[in-house]
């Protein structure tokens, strides 16, 4: 009888090469990159993964400052995880899939580890590939999944197997290398030899055979991670390991920590119209064009323009007379690059951190629990934001030390408590909170409660919260 497979879905990128759009406040995994497409890219690799034969329900790892959204993103499309492994900080994809191996370690299933951030065209070949690799995992393979490369990117690792890999063969072939992200020039010898692939950063193998595997390269991984989960705390399917223990964990890819150094690793032909969509090139590669070449979307035109990609999330963005140009525009920044220099954004985000520009990690769409938050617009001592509070979502309550807030009702039944004073408001109607007094804004409706928020004081950042009390376990 054939093992269980628990698919890990690694959610901990932060996805800067697609910045503006995805930044570390909201990154990549949590976005439909496509205004046509409502479904996310974690929401989309979920949805592939329903296909598969004699699968359980999904273990996610994320940031812990991402779990909400997570766990939103989840219940829309009604999956329900086998459990929300939280990590205080990330520390690349070696102790990721070792806290899931260990996590899961009882049942000794096959594990399918695959970011949540992929595109994948084909997906009936993707399932098939998978049901026809288990058997390579199943006899103490370590497995993971090369793509034929199409053009010399060097935006990906690509890794040399023994004999070269037939598409749709379902054949697996002994790893002799792995090559890091290479130059244009190695890139374009490598393409030329049917033994390179790219590396798709999917995984397929025994919870017992990639723990032994760490365990004898990396030992420290697991020491650190059987610690962080032995001291782990638990709030329904949220698993918050332990940080001081996570802390010493090293910092390495599982590639680097035990892939390039095992004799147990297998490569397999993933031929499904892959694409990780991890820059702005690659972006406009996998878009729908107009007869010039054009990807444009939502509020963008291009006239005698060949070639471009231009994003508009609010304002009207027209192209004129441009060729090979990425424009973005989101309500507070707008990136203008050449397509070939599109791989360097990550370096201009680091660049804007150094500068202390929030724009470089945060948006100006902030999402909780209870809903969202959008600033509209801020001067020195004010601040309007406009607050959607999801149906039967409640802020905590709370006191502001520095700021006074004015919240006007726009759309549905607001619930109020100000100190001892509890009251509802309808659209048109508003009230004033004066800075000091305990407060509390709730929806108690079926329908989601809309409030422009008018903040007024000397300091209107968010950390000016003191918390009384919060539904959701948020520290008080």
């Amino acid at each position: 009888m054939s093992r269980k497979l628990v698919p890990v879905v690694l959610c901990g990128g932060s996805g800067s090469r697609l910045w503006p759009i995805s930044r570390a406040s909201f990154p990549k995994q949590y976005l439909s990159m496509d205004p046509k497409i409502e479904d996310s890219f974690l929401q989309l690799t979920l949805k592939r993964l329903k296909g598969l034969a004699k699968s359980e329900n999904p273990i996610i790892l994320c940031n812990e400052e991402h779990r909400f959204i997570t766990a939103e993103q989840l219940r829309k499309i009604k999956v329900k995880p086998k459990s929300i492994i939280l990590e205080p900080f990330g520390k690349n994809t070696a102790p990721a899939v070792a806290l899931a191996a260990l996590n899961c370690l009882d049942e000794d299933p096959l594990l399918l580890v695959m970011p949540s951030d992929h595109k994948i065209f084909d997906i009936s070949s993707f399932l098939r590939t998978v049901e026809s690799a288990k058997k390579y995992a199943e006899a103490d393979n370590l497995l993971t999944f090369g793509i034929s490369p199409n053009n010399p990117e060097t935006g990906y690792g690509y890794i040399k197997s023994k004999k070269p890999l037939i598409k749709n063969g379902l054949k697996g072939e002994k790893i002799e290398e792995f090559i890091e992200k290479p130059s244009k020039e190695i890139a374009e010898k490598l393409i030329q030899s049917d033994y390179y692939n790219w590396n798709s950063g999917i995984y397929l193998f025994k919870a017992s055979t990639i723990i032994n595997e760490i365990e004898k390269y990396s030992p420290d991984i697991i020491s650190s991670c059987r610690n962080a989960l032995k001291y782990k705390t638990k709030d329904l399917y949220f698993e918050k390991i332990d940080k001081e223990s996570f802390q010493s964990c090293p910092n390495i890819s599982i590639d680097n920590a035990v892939m390039e150094k095992t004799r147990l690793g297998i490569v397999f032909s993933l031929d499904v119209g892959w694409s990780d969509i991890g820059g702005w090139k690659s972006f406009w590669e996998n878009s729908v064009k107009d007869e010039n070449g054009n990807a444009l979307f939502g509020n963008a035109i291009g006239i005698s323009a060949k070639n471009n990609l231009i994003r508009s999330e609010k304002r009207l963005v027209l192209g004129l007379g441009i060729e090979d140009l990425i424009i973005v525009e989101t309500n507070d920044a707008i990136l203008v690059s050449k397509k070939d220099h599109s791989e360097n954004v990550k370096g201009i985000v680091d660049l804007l951190k150094k500068k202390g520009k929030k724009e470089s990690v945060e948006h100006t769409k902030g999402y909780r629990p209870w809903g969202n938050y959008i600033t509209i617009e801020e001067g020195a001592q004010w601040k309007v934001k406009k607050i959607e509070v999801n149906p039967g979502g409640s802020l905590s309550l709370q006191m502001h030390k520095f700021r006074s807030e004015h919240w006007v009702i726009v759309s549905g039944v607001a619930q109020i408590n100000i100190d001892d004073k509890i009251f509802n408001l309808k659209p048109n109607e508003s009230c004033y909170v004066p800075k000091g007094k305990k407060h509390r804004l709730s929806n108690q409706s079926t329908e989601t409660l809309i409030v422009i928020e008018v903040q007024i004081g000397e300091y209107l950042e968010e950390d000016d919260i003191y918390r009384y009390d919060d539904k959701y376990g948020r520290s008080l």
